[in-house]
Parts: C-alpha cells; sequence; structure tokens
C-alpha cells in the first residue's frame, strides 16, 4: 500500500457504520486506532461524544479529554491513534470546510454519509504534507461492498 492508502478491518468498518446509522440525524464520531508501519491498517474503533454547541446535525467536536483518553488507549492496548471518523447527515462524504480547519496532520479522517438514518457511502481522507488540503486516501475494507 502507498502512503495515501488506508485498510479498515470489515468489523471495525461495521462498528463504525452502525455508530453513525444510530446517531443520525445528529453527527456522530469517534477514534481509529491501528498499526502505521508498514502501512496504515485500522484494528479499533472507539464512539467519541460530539461536544459541539449548537447544531450537532452539521458539526462535530471532540473534547480535549477524549483526544486524552484515546491517547492513552493507544499507549496500553500497543496502538497508534491514526485518525477521527464522523458522519455527514444528508451530506455527501466529502470534508466540509469546517473539517479542513480542524484537521490535523498525519491522521486519517473517515467520513460516512448517513442519508435518512442508512450508510450511503464511506471516504477517507489525510492533510497533504506541507498543505493545510486534503488529499483523498484509498480506502480498503475487506469483503464489503457499496464502499
Amino acid at each position: 500500500m502507498n502512503n495515501l492508502e488506508v485498510l479498515i478491518h470489515s468489523d471495525v468498518f461495521l462498528q463504525v457504520k452502525e455508530h453513525l446509522e444510530s446517531s443520525f440525524p445528529y453527527e456522530g464520531c469517534g477514534f481509529l486506532f491501528g498499526d502505521n508501519k508498514n502501512a496504515r491498517v485500522i484494528t479499533k474503533a472507539t464512539p467519541a461524544l460530539n461536544n459541539k454547541t449548537g447544531d450537532q446535525r452539521r458539526r462535530f467536536e471532540i473534547s480535549p479529554l477524549d483526544y486524552m483518553k484515546a491517547e492513552r488507549l493507544a499507549l496500553e492496548q500497543d496502538l497508534t491513534l491514526l485518525g477521527v471518523y464522523h458522519s455527514h447527515p444528508n451530506h455527501p462524504a466529502i470534508p466540509s470546510e469546517h473539517d479542513r480547519i480542524q484537521a490535523m496532520p498525519f491522521f486519517s479522517y473517515l467520513i460516512l454519509s448517513i442519508q435518512e438514518g442508512t450508510f450511503a457511502k464511506a471516504t477517507s481522507w489525510r492533510i497533504k504534507e506541507g498543505t493545510q488540503q486534503f488529499e483523498e486516501e484509498k480506502l480498503k475494507i475487506p469483503q464489503l461492498q457499496n464502499h
């Protein structure tokens, strides 16, 4: 895999999908963990609370405390915190301007479009090195169709 590919285990993807479908009509969010030694492979996901004040149908925010807990979990389980996932309720699975401004280098940003409560499409994005612009990652989900 090249450096803009990400493989997510199908059971982990299904867990994320179920979480985000159940969060509809609000944006759901969480963390992605795994290994980045030879390839970016996501082996674990944990949900996070959307702490955004105001309209959670269009924005999500993860608290600094939840980020600290995710970093601790990664250390305890010998994993790497590889990114964040979130949903776009009734919108395409492409990053918004808000997503771009909030994004951190290195992280993968898995976005699921949830249309009327049902998964429609998944994409993954990463900030291009030396810029604040997203590049789409090739998302590989073994044994899963319609992504």
